[in-house]
């Protein structure tokens, strides 16, 4: 027999009141008990009934989810961590792919394209400010990622200069003073490469490192290839350097192939750090050292509060910017 919503609410200690709460997204429950009750929907296999729900709330039981791309690894992992999110929460998840196309972009914010769905997580990096302000969208938009958007709809971001800042002082710390910028930017918007970049910069200023153009390196796509051509070609111009900070894990990966190919030790001679924490970087020989950014904790926080948004739909959207927790995962590369 198919587990009910009373029996999560007595394997969690809970009402049954407490547990729909949970289902619709109620912002101010106890972490304990919001714990509690995943673990009992875990331990029973609890499903939502869907279209029972669905036809007393007159919503679809669907929300969008936009990313740029899927092969890339951190989107792979980011898309499933919502689909797991919205899942126990009884939604379906329709995926976009924008290729961070602008007009693709311009088409998941202004609700073109006939989509059926209650609300909408997007990642945009073509976008403007001015394009998010005009949007026309008719449902819901959480914001998600690297671009901040302060404004008019909610946010959550990546924490590009914070995490950065302490991936490079983790390597200043270890006696490393060459560290390659691997994929940096040096602009004023408000891409993750620049504003990864000056987390870099910050942690030279504070060590009294002076910054070497020799060792930035971009703009260049964030990718495994990228990474090991960059490698490759600071090793046939001479430039000595004793560290990588990759900007995401796919360059670090790549970078630390490139090492390895050409006989130098990781991390004896080089050290090599990423960012984002994808869990190849936990199976690469050496394992990579990188910076947790938050992203389970922004997957399920953006489904949090697009159910808090569709349960109220007077609240004001906008009204939230939070910004992801990150840690150092140190491992065997640095």
């Amino acid at each position: 027999m198919a587990a009910t919503m009373a029996d999560v609410a007595r394997i969690a200690g809970v009402s049954k009141k407490t547990v729909s709460n949970f289902f619709n997204g109620y912002p101010y429950m106890r972490d304990e008990t919001r714990q509690r009750i995943e673990a009992a929907i875990e331990e029973l296999n609890y499903k939502v009934n869907i279209s029972a729900r669905n036809l007393s709330s007159g919503r679809t039981g669907t929300i969008g989810l936009a990313v740029p791309e899927l092969a890339h690894p951190y989107f792979a992992e980011l898309s499933q961590a919502v689909v797991t999110a919205a899942q126990r929460r009884g939604m379906n998840v329709l995926v976009e792919v924008t290729d961070g196309d602008r007009e693709h972009e311009l088409a998941v914010l202004n609700g073109v394209g006939g989509r059926s769905v209650d609300g909408v997580i997007f990642e945009p990096i073509a976008l403007e400010s001015a394009d998010i302000e005009a949007a026309t969208t008719d449902v819901p938009l959480i914001l998600i990622g690297d671009r901040v958007h302060e404004g008019r709809f909610d946010f959550i971001a990546v924490p590009n200069e914070a995490g950065a800042h302490d991936a490079t002082a983790h390597l200043l710390r270890a006696g490393r003073r060459r560290i390659v910028a691997l994929g940096m930017e040096d602009s004023a918007e408000p891409t993750a490469a620049a504003r990864r970049h000056r987390g870099y910069l910050q942690a030279l200023a504070e060590a009294g490192v002076e910054p070497d153009e020799r060792l930035f390196v971009g703009p260049i796509p964030w990718t495994r290839t990228a990474g090991y051509d960059a490698i490759a070609d600071l090793l046939a111009a001479g430039v000595a350097f004793d560290a990588v900070f990759g900007y995401n894990d796919a360059l670090a990966l790549g970078a630390m192939s490139r090492l390895k190919q050409d006989g130098v030790r990781v991390p004896q001679e080089v050290a090599v750090v990423g960012f984002d924490n994808v869990e190849e970087g936990r199976f690469a020989s050496p394992t990579l050292t990188t910076i947790e950014s938050g992203r389970e904790w922004m997957a399920q926080k953006a489904v949090e509060l697009l159910a808090q948004r569709l349960d109220d739909p007077e609240s004001r959207p906008g009204s939230a910017l939070l910004m992801a927790d990150h840690r150092l995962v140190a491992r065997d590369s640095a």
